[in-house]
């Protein structure tokens, strides 16, 4: 994905995303290390989502840098490498189309089990649906004993989905994993 810089200090340049993908072992200082990184080499830091997960500190970050200081970057970036393990990529505009598609949450929680996942997204694959974002999280339930499941996602729904035909489907794993699903609109 190009697109055109702001006028900065008289010129003007076109300016990749780059998408990060960082991982290491946690401990203080690592994103300060890497904004560092990013904003030393003229880049701008726009979208992220990062965590501590399992003692790693994992995420993706996309960032903007001027054309002619993209190279640089991602030399450094790879100076990391021990404090942070580091990909970039450069970004495309591959979901340009999907950006004017509704956006719907699903909230789900229950009883964990192997395969919830790959359950919802399967049905959200059939209906065409791009998952967004994802967030999940498993946690002791100890009234009731075991593991309580909770997952997070925002999917574009494409102008040709069967909204009536979806929530039946979810309804139906639903009752089949025996979890509530909730629906609604962002």
């Amino acid at each position: 994905m190009h697109r055109r810089a702001p006028r900065v200090a008289g010129y003007d340049a076109l300016v990749p995303a780059l998408v990060l993908t960082v991982i290491g072992d946690d401990r203080v200082g690592l994103v300060e290390a890497l904004a560092e990184t990013v904003s030393t080499h003229g880049g701008n830091w726009e979208h992220s989502q990062m965590a501590e997960l399992a003692g790693k500190f994992a995420g993706i970050v996309v960032v903007t840098v001027p054309a002619d200081r993209a190279t640089d970057l991602t030399g450094a970036l790879r100076a990391l490498d021990g404090l942070l393990e580091i990909s970039a990529h450069p970004g495309t505009d591959a979901a340009a189309d999907q950006r004017s598609w509704r956006l719907l949450r699903l909230d789900l929680i229950g009883n964990d089990h192997p395969g919830i996942v790959h359950d919802v997204s399967a049905v959200l694959g059939r209906h065409g649906l791009s998952i967004e974002t994802i967030t999940t999280d498993a946690r002791d339930a100890p009234m009731a004993g075991g593991m309580i499941f909770e997952a997070h996602v925002v999917a574009r729904v494409p102008p040709s989905s069967d909204p009536a035909a979806l929530r039946a489907d979810l309804e139906d794993l639903a009752t089949e994993l025996m979890v509530d699903i909730t629906l609604g609109e962002t």
